[in-house]
Order: structure tokens, then C-alpha cells, then sequence
């Protein structure tokens, strides 16, 4: 769908692209690890699918077989890099359920061995898929096996706070993912700028997985809440341009916004406050020990 161009210098944008005193929705954003090489296993299937068309029925089924699984495999790599590229971003997080990049390796070189021998024969496809499966692990690696931040807080609070915010993610993913659907240059780029500021006390729970009792309205019930209130203003958008009603939705950003952020700040002066109680305890405890500050 086509979105309206907005840029730097646009109507309404600062210098970040964002209005003036929000939250860039560019914000911590990083591009996508070995998008060229991705890119690159898209293409590649592309001669097998042609060749299909000038064999026989059998080896028209073959390659057409082989093309897909080329196919299949490069998307399950992108999603597997996406997927490792999150789990990287927290400080605690649970293992990818579904091993996507390890089952591309595998699924890429039966593909290839299927083409390989509808080409040349049994030795050569070994071969094929051997070098195949094995080429793709070196070059994007396989996915994560083990569960991030167990050591430092504990298997079940570091449960429970993986828990909390995968379904936290999940409400921002569906959020994006509606207000996309709109093809809206500016609600997209403002619907990131709340996502940003969720995300920011995501993050401040991972380091601190005692404060998640304070988050946990906030990263349940306040984003279910934005999650439903987005789908039905997209529905009501979709079919008529209500302005008044982008104007109630876009207020509500806002006010998320600012009460997320709000509550981010909270955490950390209280973090702090901690840190300057347990410095005056140890203060206390070396003067009587004789030992005085400079």
C-alpha cells in the first residue's frame, strides 16, 4: 500500500522526523544483521526455478521441489536473524522455541541435493547438500540454545519476567502491524514512538526484574488496552477518514506515552534511591570500623 512521503523537512516533523518533544521512532532501531546475504539466498533459487520448465515431468517436480525449499529456508533465515537480533536487544530472554536458522541449514541442503541430483546424480547431491547445509550454518550461525539472565536473577524470576514481556512485545508487534495495514506514513512513524518508550521500561524491568510487580499493569493491561483500542480505530480509519477520531487516538498516544515514560523515570530514582541507601549503610558500617572517607 502506498504511504505518503515524510521526511526531515516535512509538514509537521523536527529534526529527527519526529514532531517536536517526541521520541524519535528511530530510536534504538538498528538494521537488520546480513540483509545483503539474505537478500542474497532469495535470488539464488531463481536459476533452479527456470531450469524446471526445460526437464521432464520428473525432474520438473524436482527442481520445482528444490526451488521451494531454497525459498522456505531463505525466509526461515531472515525470521531466524529477527528472532536472534530481539533476543540480543534484552537482557532477559528466553531461547527462540522454534530453531529457524538451524532448520534453514538443513532444509537448504536437501534443497540442494534434491537439485543436484536432478541434475548431475547421487554423488554429487551428497555433496551439494552437505557443502549447502554446511555453508549456511558458517555464514549465519545457528540460533541461540539457552535462556539469557538466569544466572543473575534466578530461573523463576527471570521466568516471569521473560513471560511478561514477550506478551508486552506481542501487543506492540500487533500494534505496529495493524497501523500498517493504513499505509500512513505519520501514524506509523508515531505508533513507533510510543513502541519506543514501551520498550524502555521492557528494558528497565530486565535489569531490574524486582520492579516488575510495579510494570506489570503497565505491560499487560495498559498495552492490551492500546492493542484493542488500535484495531478498532484502524477498522473505523480504514473505512472513512475520520479525523476527529485519528485526533482521539493519536491524544491517546500521548498520554500512554508520557505515563510510560513517566513511570520508566519512577523505577530509576527509585533505583537510585536504593543505591544511595546501601552507600550510607556501608558508609556507616567503615566509620565504625574506623575507617573514615577522604
Amino acid at each position: 500500500m502506498a504511504e505518503r512521503f515524510g521526511g526531515r523537512y516535512s509538514p509537521g516533523a523536527g529534526a529527527t522526523g519526529a514532531p517536536p518533544g517526541k521520541i524519535s521512532p528511530y530510536d534504538g532501531k538498528v538494521p537488520l544483521r546480513m540483509a545483503f546475504r539474505t537478500n542474497l539466498l532469495f535470488l539464488a533459487p531463481v536459476p533452479i526455478g527456470i531450469r524446471a520448465f526445460f526437464a521432464g515431468p520428473v525432474g520438473l517436480a524436482e527442481y520445482l521441489v528444490a526451488f521451494g525449499g531454497l525459498m522456505l529456508g531463505a525466509w526461515l533465515t531472515r525470521e531466524g536473524l529477527k528472532a536472534e537480533d530481539a533476543y540480543n536487544a534484552r537482557k532477559i530472554a528466553r531461547h527462540p522455541a522454534f530453531p529457524r536458522k538451524m532448520v534453514a541449514s538443513v532444509l537448504i541442503g536437501l534443497s540442494l541435493g534434491i537439485a543436484g541430483f536432478a541434475g548431475f546424480g547421487a554423488v554429487p547431491a551428497a555433496i551439494f547438500a552437505v557443502l549447502g547445509a554446511v555453508l549456511h550454518a558458517a555464514s549465519f550461525g545457528i540460533d541461540p540454545l539457552r535462556a539469557k539472565g538466569v544466572e543473575a536473577h534466578g530461573e523463576f524470576q527471570t521466568d516471569r519476567v521473560a513471560k511478561v514481556v514477550d506478551e508486552a512485545e506481542a501487543y506492540l508487534e500487533a500494534m505496529r502491524e495493524t497501523v500498517r495495514t493504513l499505509g500512513d506514513r505519520a501514524l506509523t512513524e508515531r505508533v513507533e514512538a510510543f513502541i519506543t518508550a514501551a520498550r524502555r521500561l521492557c528494558r528497565t524491568v530486565e535489569d531490574d526484574p524486582r520492579t516488575l510487580t510495579g510494570a506489570r499493569r503497565y505491560l499487560g493491561v495498559y498495552l492490551l488496552g492500546a492493542r484493542d483500542a488500535t484495531v478498532k480505530f484502524a477498522d473505523l480509519y480504514r473505512i472513512r477518514k475520520d479525523q476527529g477520531a485519528r485526533a482521539d487516538y493519536e491524544a491517546l498516544l500521548d498520554d500512554l506515552e508520557k505515563t510510560f515514560a513517566a513511570r520508566t523515570e519512577r523505577m530509576l530514582l527509585d533505583d537510585r534511591s536504593d543505591l544511595d541507601i546501601e552507600i550510607d549503610v556501608l558508609r556507616e558500617r567503615l566509620e565504625r570500623e574506623g575507617v573514615r572517607a577522604e
